[in-house]
């Protein structure tokens, strides 16, 4: 407990799984916490979960796909508590976004350059809009740190998704230069990278894992992880206790890379 005790923690897609749980996780370790989503109805039940467990939290609702709606974001979070020391960006699409989104989570050939932008903006420049607004406030204030959520998909080869995997890929490279520019500033950057996480983004695929041989073909541990456990690896790295940890990309796969 208190391992976030006192400090103001801006967490983006909090308004469903990893993003949630951290919201959810660091609140109970003593940090105020600030939830960012598009949806303001998800972001409302966050909340409430902080509230109800004696938190203390506040939320905006904003489409961290742009410039603007970065800026909203950071001017919430200051507004609601006046400083922010921990940043987690894990905001970003997946699998699921194709349903209503087409063709955004195919191969180079079939990828248009619309649906190629499109999740682009949302899975990287999301990050990279957040951290030029936040890291000078943390220079200011003596230091802070960051947690990016990538994804093993951002070091592996995949048939499909290409346009995640190079998100995913420039989010863990963007992860390594910000540490190299700004740890004089005590500024920490590191990410986390699941594996194959329970959340809505993958939900049509859960159904994989009822069958063993193909469960364990996935990972070693024959089960997705959970949000909570993508969390908890967050709060590690955004906490004290990770002090020496700077650039640092903490793989959180059940084993799934452990074969290659």
């Amino acid at each position: 407990m208190d391992r976030l005790k006192d400090k103001v923690a801006l967490i983006t897609g909090a308004g469903t799984g990893v993003g949630r749980a951290c919201m959810e996780i660091f609140a109970k370790e003593g940090a105020k916490v600030v939830g960012v989503s598009r949806t303001q109805g998800n972001l409302d039940e966050a909340l409430k979960a902080v509230t109800d467990a004696g938190g203390e939290g506040a939320v905006v609702a904003a489409d961290l796909a742009t410039p603007e709606g970065a800026q909203k974001a950071v001017d919430g979070a200051l507004a609601a508590f006046g400083r922010i020391d921990v940043l987690v960006n894990s905001a970003g699409v997946g699998y699921s976004f194709q349903d209503a989104n087409p063709g955004t989570m195919e191969d180079t050939v079939n990828t248009t350059p619309d649906a190629w932008h499109k999740v682009l903006a949302i899975n990287l420049d999301s990050g990279f809009y957040m951290c030029r607004l936040v890291i000078p406030l943390m220079q200011k204030q003596g230091g802070g740190s960051i947690v990016n959520v990538t994804s093993i998909s951002g070091y592996q080869g995949l048939p499909g998704a290409h346009t995640y995997t190079a998100a995913k890929g420039g989010m863990i490279n963007l992860t390594r230069s910000l540490c190299v520019a700004y740890a004089k500033d005590g500024i920490r950057a590191n990410a986390i990278a699941p594996g194959f996480i329970a959340t809505r983004m993958v939900e049509s695929f859960l159904p994989l894992f009822e069958d063993e041989a193909v469960a364990e073909s996935i990972t070693p541990m024959r089960r997705p992880g959970t949000p909570e456990e993508m969390a908890y690896g967050c709060l590690y790295l955004a906490s004290d206790e990770a002090g020496y940890c700077n650039g640092t990309i903490l793989t959180i796969d059940g084993g799934t890379t452990a074969r290659q």
